[in-house]
């Protein structure tokens, strides 16, 4: 079942499916490792939901929730 990455919760593991929209931001992502078929795992998350916290081929990442809103996961 594909979900977006801010739907995950701490400790959660997913693949990354596909990334939303087009832009400064997808090309922010895709410069930082955040790829397609690439594995994920939700580190922390900040008591409003932002930012989250992932780890990310074996270093960690801070996301805004709105960054994490365009990462369809499995």
């Amino acid at each position: 079942m594909e979900k977006t990455l801010n739907e995950l919760k701490v400790g959660d593991k997913a693949e990354i499916v596909k990334l939303k929209g087009a832009g400064d931001v997808k090309r922010r992502l895709l410069d930082m490792g955040v790829v397609k078929g690439t594995t994920i795992e939700i580190e922390r998350v900040a008591p409003l939901g932002d930012p989250i916290e992932i780890k990310v081929r074996g270093y960690n990442l801070s996301l805004r929730k709105e960054e994490a809103s365009k990462i369809i996961v499995k």
